[in-house]
């Protein structure tokens, strides 16, 4: 892994090498959604992405750069869930074995997707192991070229193409929600927004239970928590990375948060209103708005919805609660 900062320009290669390989999600608007806000709110649908979330776009990205005698040795990676889903497939597509680290208690939906992709999985305890130690030993035993979930040059640039299409199609923004775990989409957002809405202002949306990188912007260096607890599985992170915190802290308006509960209030709002499935982590950025963390009222506002991924017995559940 590169020390190197990703630039605009690695987003735009990204985008090339996407091309074809990852869909061009849709963006959709809701009268629902405007009328509560105030806002003309644009919703780039990343639960429509390949695999369910925006993790295809930087795990692609990545495994396509590597050379023959890396792709011969193979990838390993650890995720809660999109990004092993997201390695998995793209993998497979490439040609490629991934061995991918777990927690055990991740949403069955996911792990039994990531092994549909051929994955192999190796699970882990969140609450008392270092999944970053054991890559570290695969890697050391097989060769294998680690690919962490978002503290990754190419795999940041990968996330940036969501922003840039956004973009792309409905021109520039007053303000861009972005779900925020270990800050891989935010910072490839952060990118596109500067190169094609310089005006526009990024916010990033943690679980309140989460809030490393709302303490981290505060502190002005990285800060490491204890693993979280929340709905919002996906973004359950202990802390942010050595590339996306510098990007995030010189580009981010600011970060905020939102509760389960709000998470909650949100799918509702997905599945009642625009009749989608999104995950509790997906909902993070839309709770924001919706739920007036932010004030928009005359803006026009980016939303980018991560992904929708999530069990439907427990999808059942919460909408019934």
């Amino acid at each position: 892994m590169s020390a190197a900062l990703p630039t605009y320009e690695d987003v735009v290669r990204a985008s090339e090498i996407l091309a074809g390989a990852a869909h061009r999600t849709p963006v959709l608007v809701s009268s629902t959604a405007n009328a509560r806000t105030g806002a003309q709110v644009f919703f780039k649908c990343e639960n429509f992405q390949r695999m369910g979330a925006f993790k295809f776009r930087g795990g692609y990205n990545a495994i396509a750069q590597l050379t023959p005698e890396q792709r011969a040795a193979g990838v390993v990676t650890f995720s809660s869930g999109n990004h092993a889903q997201a390695i998995a497939l793209a993998s497979r597509e490439l040609g490629v074995r991934a061995t991918i680290i777990m927690p055990h208690d991740a949403p069955a939906a996911k792990r039994a997707a990531t092994e549909g992709y051929g994955g192999q999985v190796v699970t882990y305890d969140r609450y008392q192991d270092d999944r970053e130690a054991v890559a570290r030993r695969i890697q050391q035993e097989t060769g294998a070229t680690l690919i962490p979930p978002y503290d990754h040059r190419d795999v940041i640039a990968g996330q940036g193409t969501a922003a840039k299409e956004l973009f792309d199609d409905v021109g520039p923004l007053d303000a861009l929600f972005v779900c925020l775990g270990g800050g891989g989409l935010l910072a490839g957002s952060i990118l596109s927004a500067k190169a094609l809405s310089p005006d526009c202002e990024v916010y990033g949306v943690e679980p309140e239970a989460g809030n490393d990188g709302q303490q981290s912007l505060r502190k002005g260096e990285i800060v490491r928590i204890p693993a979280p607890k929340s709905l919002a599985d996906g973004a359950v992170t202990t802390h942010l990375g050595q590339l996306t915190f510098p990007i995030i802290q010189q580009g981010v308006k600011d970060i905020v948060t939102v509760t389960d509960d709000q998470l909650v209030d949100t799918m509702k709002f997905f599945a009642e209103r625009m009749k989608m499935v999104v995950e509790p982590t997906g909902c993070l950025s839309t709770a924001a708005v919706l739920q007036q963390i932010v004030a928009v009222p005359g803006k026009r506002v980016g939303v980018i919805i991560s992904g929708g991924n999530v069990d439907l017995a427990q999808y059942g559940r919460l909408l019934a609660g």
